[in-house]
């Protein structure tokens, strides 16, 4: 089991912490991070500029499925931006609380 940084982001603040509180309590990440973003980026052939704000989800790679399958049920966006980049060091204690949080055990 890998532990993972899941990236997505959202329109304004208050879907951010609603979506982040949600995948917390349910046990599929077992710490969210947000933070306001302005985003450049091209959308039905226009230049697009906004500004969102950014969840950094921390989950494991079993919990991936499932941590995707959420935001994409309750993400207001169209094509919602959802990946994972895999954590390749982290020092051991905080990957086991991870890992035990994302498992739903809830232990702190």
């Amino acid at each position: 089991m890998t532990m993972l940084v899941v990236y997505t982001t959202l329109p304004e603040a208050e879907s951010a912490r609603h979506m982040a509180q949600m995948l917390v309590e349910r046990g599929l990440v077992a710490c969210a991070q947000m933070d306001a973003i302005d985003s450049i980026y091209r959308w039905d052939g226009a230049i697009q500029h906004d500004h969102e704000h950014r969840l950094m989800l921390k989950t494991t790679s079993d919990r991936y499925p499932a941590v995707e399958a959420f935001i994409r049920e309750h993400h207001p966006y169209e094509l919602p931006a959802i990946y994972a980049i895999p954590v390749t060091h982290a020092w051991a204690p905080y990957a086991e609380w991870v890992a035990g949080q994302a498992a739903g055990s809830g232990r702190t």
